[in-house]
């Protein structure tokens, strides 16, 4: 896909996006209730989460559910090198004014490393192919993550948002789970059984959230 045609199709997600959120404002609340402790339990104890912005479905809810199961939690921040670290975040620590309208930890916050990250999207499909902004920082952050140990990345977003199949590119770093108000979608259950599927496909069923 050329770069006019993702700047098109980026366009468009945004605006499906912003439609879902008008007609399920609380999903935040509902994906909480949905989300399965296990994911914690596997992968945590350090858990990032992000600070919803625009018409990104809100993952406070859930960030405090986790706290209160245990999690450490964690906030993304861009550098100033332009690169994006992970500061431990407490619910009443204050946030600062980032770059693209974000709401960041400051600088002064600790630096982890997540073993859990919550990530917003603009779409996701069932190999875990993610469109986000363009911006490339999650990609980054996670090739170097993966580099360096254990990593469970985990989209939330509106059920909505699932796609049969996106475009990807090589360093395109996929999910390995999504969660949104109808549940869980396990992608790398998915991913997997589509490769060891002589037909190359899921049977024209498609991912389901339990």
């Amino acid at each position: 896909m050329t770069a006019d045609g993702k700047s098109t199709l980026r366009a468009d997600l945004k605006t499906l996006r912003e439609e879902l959120h008008a007609r399920d404002p609380d999903a935040g609340e509902t994906l909480a209730a949905k989300f399965p402790l296990k994911l914690l339990e596997r992968y945590g104890p350090i858990v990032s989460g992000y600070w919803p912005i625009s018409s990104e479905i809100d993952p406070r809810p859930l960030m405090q559910k986790l706290a209160q199961a245990g999690a450490k939690l964690a906030l993304p921040r861009i550098d100033e090198d332009g690169t994006m670290s992970f500061r431990l975040w407490h619910e009443k620590d204050p946030l600062e004014p980032g770059a693209f309208g974000l709401n960041e930890p400051p600088h002064s916050a600790p630096r982890v490393q997540p073993t859990l990250i919550l990530m917003p999207l603009l779409a996701f499909d069932k190999v875990g192919n993610r469109i986000g902004y363009g911006k490339g920082h999650y990609d980054r952050a996670l090739a170097s993550l993966r580099a360096d140990g254990r990593i469970f990345a985990c989209g939330l977003g509106f059920h909505g948002q699932m796609m049969d199949e996106l475009p990807a590119e090589p360093h395109d770093q996929p999910l390995d789970w999504a969660v949104t108000e109808r549940g869980s979608v396990p992608i790398f259950m998915m991913r997997n059984f589509g490769n060891n599927d002589d037909s190359g496909g899921t049977g024209g069923n498609g991912p389901s959230a339990a």
